[in-house]
């Protein structure tokens, strides 16, 4: 990741109701949920929700899959691990190695792929 798309993803997750639906969809990786769910679990305007979701979406932090009438909205959790690596690339004086606590905080398969943790993918 660069420092343009770094300040892409900040700004995108710098409002309130953004940022609420980035957790939302983090929160029910990696089934996601439709654009209405979003909405009505949030309290959030259909129109309001549909430019936040855009905005997220540039930012490349969230994405849409068509399934059936339904678009689906996912968290890119590759997006957050490479958002991470980038704030940690110096970290102990470019050896991030040694600094590892705070990337063992997302759990590897989130970092490349869907989360498969149980939890986190309810319903």
């Amino acid at each position: 990741m660069d420092e343009k798309n770094a300040l892409l993803a900040f700004a995108a997750l710098s409002q309130s109701t953004r940022l609420a639906v980035f957790r939302l969809l983090i929160a029910h990786e990696p089934v996601g949920l439709p654009a209405g769910e979003v909405a009505r679990r949030l309290d959030v305007p259909q129109n309001t929700l549909s430019t936040h979701l855009a905005i997220l979406t540039r930012a490349d932090l969230i994405e849409a899959e068509r399934r059936s009438r339904s678009i689906i909205y996912r968290a890119r959790t590759d997006s957050i691990a490479a958002l991470a690596e980038f704030l940690m690339h110096d970290c102990c004086g470019g050896n991030p190695q040694s600094c590892s606590e705070p990337t063992e905080m997302i759990p590897a398969t989130c970092a490349t792929g869907p989360c498969s943790n149980e939890e986190t993918s309810h319903g």
